[in-house]
């Protein structure tokens, strides 16, 4: 694996490769970094592709410049353009973001076709496209007003929980040891995340018109898991409606890259062919 740094408007990206041949960007989502693609990064690669992610700005080992605030998708967009123009200056390059990850990647696909391949988005939370967006618009308030009043641990277990205060039923597992080195770094990351990242992205407004345009290049992924909590699959399915794209069912459930890495790196593999 090589390291490298990009200097951008308000941070410095750290950023990640490995492989040769064509580009795939892997885009993470909440609180996670760089680290979130460990388990598949390798396999991803061995299948004939320079595989790239980094850490969003603001999270990990990728500073800003100046104070923390609410974050854009559109900055985070021109984050993800910058690395692409960094590691692929000439060709365009195949996307995978995932959860906040693929709101990033939704939004550079729409803005610049001309630069991806192929973007595959993995349940965007992207909760105004919902039938009924505001139970979970204001859960996601409230998770970030009890962070700001109650601290990490009561906003994370009401972050867990469905609007209505039910636990999803998933199967509890232990931490993979792929993603163990990151675990101290999402802790970091949490609370940037739930006051600066969670309701920013999630109320944002997809651009459609863009999507449409180019839903020949998009595939929506769709946990197996997360089918039955709207907030999850709901948003992609409607927007492969909207737009015409296709939906793909991966392995697992909001996080199924950690997982199953193996398994979801083949649908990934797939899913890029289609």
């Amino acid at each position: 694996m090589n390291v490298g740094t990009l200097e951008v408007p308000g941070a410095r990206l750290r950023y990640e490769t490995r492989g040769s041949g064509p580009v795939l960007l892997l885009i993470p989502g909440g609180a996670g970094d760089a680290g979130l693609f460990e388990g598949m990064a390798g396999l991803l690669a061995d299948a004939g592709h320079t595989v790239v992610s980094y850490d969003q700005r603001g999270l990990s080992r990728s500073p800003l410049d100046g104070p923390l605030g609410d974050q854009r998708v559109a900055e985070w967009r021109e984050d993800a353009l910058a690395v692409l123009d960094a590691v692929s200056p000439d060709e365009p390059a195949s996307v995978f973001g995932s959860s906040s990850g693929a709101i990033v990647a939704l939004a550079l696909l729409a803005a610049r076709p001309d630069r991806v391949r192929r973007v595959v988005g993995h349940e965007p939370p992207l909760v105004e496209l919902l039938a009924d967006p505001a139970p979970y618009r204001d859960h996601f308030a409230e998770v970030r007003e009890l962070h700001r009043t109650q601290g990490l641990g009561p906003a994370m277990a009401r972050f867990s929980e469905t609007p209505d205060g039910r636990k999803p039923e998933r199967e509890q597992r232990e931490l993979p040891a792929s993603i163990r080195p990151m675990a101290s770094r999402m802790a970091a990351n949490m609370p940037v995340f739930l006051e600066h990242v969670l309701c920013p992205f999630s109320s944002s407004a997809p651009d459609l018109d863009g999507l449409r345009a180019a839903a020949g290049k998009l595939v929506l992924g769709v946990g197996r898991e997360s089918e039955g909590q709207p907030a999850l699959a709901g948003p992609a399915r409607r927007i492969a409606e909207l737009t015409g794209a296709e939906v793909v069912a991966f392995p697992g459930g909001h996080v199924g890259c950690v997982e199953h890495p193996v398994e979801f790196a083949e649908v990934l593999l797939s899913a890029m062919k289609r």
